[in-house]
C-alpha cells in the first residue's frame, strides 16, 4: 500500500507547525484522511491534533538535563536516537499509511538537513520500508526578501538542503501576506520566486559594509546558485484557502499523488499523463540523483576558489 505526505522542514520561525495545522485542517475539507506526525522533540505546544508524537519516545529537555547538552547538541542527540529506533516509528505508521495522508513536522534546525545525516537517514527508511511517496515541503519567511544577504542565505540553505534530502522538493517563501510590512522589496515579487539574474542583487549587497567585504564570495554563491537552477519558490499565506490549494496541487504532482487513483489501469495513467497539468518543468526542475556528488563537490570547489582569490 502507497502512501503519500509531505516533509515539512525550514529554519525556526518559519511557519513549519503553522503550516502543519492549516494543510491538515484544508486536506479534512476537501476530504482527504490526515495525519500529521511531530518529530520535533522541542515542539510541546502542538496547535494540531498529533497522531504520532516523538516525545513519547524521547524528549530534548531530558535530554538536555541528563546529558548536559544544549538545545542544537540535544536535537541532534535525539534525532540519531530516533535512527537508531525507526522501528518504534514505523510501527506507529503502520496503522495510518493504509488509508491517510501523512504531515510530517521535523524540527528547524538547519544543520540536521545539510550537515547530519539522521534525519535523511530517518525519512529514508520510511520511504524505503513503508513505500511511502514524499514531497520535502522547505518553508522560508518571506521577510528574507528584504535583507539581499539574508535571500542569498536562504538561497544556499535552500539549494543544501535539496541536495542533502534527494527527494522531489518545493521551496516555499512563507507568510506572503506579512511581506510589505517588512519593509520594501528592492524588485517585484517575480525576482525573489524566480530566481533568474542574482547580479541585480550585488548593488545592495555592496550598500552594507557587512556584506561589501565579500563581495567576491557572494558573487561565485550567486553563480553557483544560478549555475544549476534548482532553486525557486512557491508563495504561501496559510489562511487563504487558494493559496493553500494552489500549493498542495504542485506537492500532489510531484509526489505522484496525482495518480493514485489510476489502479494500475494503463489506460487511466496515460489519460492524466497525457493531459494538461499546467506544469512547468523549467520554473519547478527535478535533478536526477545521480547528479548528487557531482553537484555537492562543485560547489566546494566554488567555495575553496572564492575563499583563496
Amino acid at each position: 500500500m502507497t502512501a503519500f505526505g509531505q516533509v515539512v522542514i525550514g529554519p525556526p520561525g518559519s511557519g513549519k507547525t503553522t503550516y502543519c495545522n492549516g494543510m491538515s485542517q484544508f486536506l479534512e475539507l476537501i476530504g482527504r484522511k490526515v495525519a500529521v506526525i511531530n518529530l520535533d522533540p522541542a515542539n510541546d505546544a502542538l496547535p494540531y491534533e498529533c497522531a504520532v508524537n516523538v516525545e513519547d519516545l524521547i524528549k530534548l529537555s531530558d535530554v538536555m538535563a541528563e546529558h548536559s547538552l544544549g538545545p542544537n547538541g540535544g536535537l541532534v542527540y535525539c534525532m540519531d536516537y530516533l535512527e537508531r529506533n525507526i522501528d518504534w516509528l514505523q510501527e506507529k505508521l503502520k496503522p495510518l499509511i493504509k488509508d491517510h495522508y501523512l504531515l510530517f513536522d521535523f524540527p528547524g534546525q538547519v544543520e540536521l538537513f545539510f550537515l547530519h545525516s539522521n534525519a535523511k537517514n530517518v525519512i529514508s527508511k520510511l520511504v524505503t520500508k513503508l513505500d511511502l511517496r514524499l514531497t520535502a515541503v522547505h518553508l522560508v519567511d518571506a521577510h528574507l526578501c528584504c535583507d539581499p544577504g539574508k535571500y542569498v542565505s536562504a538561497l544556499l540553505l535552500s539549494l543544501t538542503t535539496m541536495l542533502h534530502l534527494e527527494l522531489p522538493h518545493i521551496n516555499v517563501l512563507s507568510k506572503i501576506d506579512l511581506i510589505e510590512s517588512y519593509g520594501k522589496l528592492a524588485y517585484n515579487l517575480e525576482f525573489y520566486t524566480d530566481v533568474e539574474d542574482l547580479s541585480y542583487l550585488q548593488y545592495h549587497l555592496d550598500q552594507d559594509p557587512r556584506s561589501a567585504k565579500y563581495r567576491k564570495l557572494t558573487k561565485e554563491l550567486c553563480d553557483v546558485i544560478e549555475d544549476f537552477s534548482l532553486v525557486n519558490f512557491s508563495t504561501l499565506d496559510i489562511q487563504d484557502k487558494e493559496s493553500v490549494g494552489n500549493l498542495l496541487k504542485l506537492i500532489d504532482k510531484t509526489n505522484g499523488y496525482i495518480f493514485a487513483g489510476t489502479e494500475g489501469s494503463v489506460v487511466e495513467f496515460s489519460k492524466i499523463a497525457a493531459a494538461p497539468l499546467d506544469w512547468d518543468y523549467y520554473r519547478y526542475p527535478f535533478y536526477s540523483t545521480c547528479m548528487h556528488a557531482y553537484i555537492h563537490t562543485y560547489i566546494h570547489i566554488m567555495l575553496a576558489q572564492a575563499s583563496l582569490g
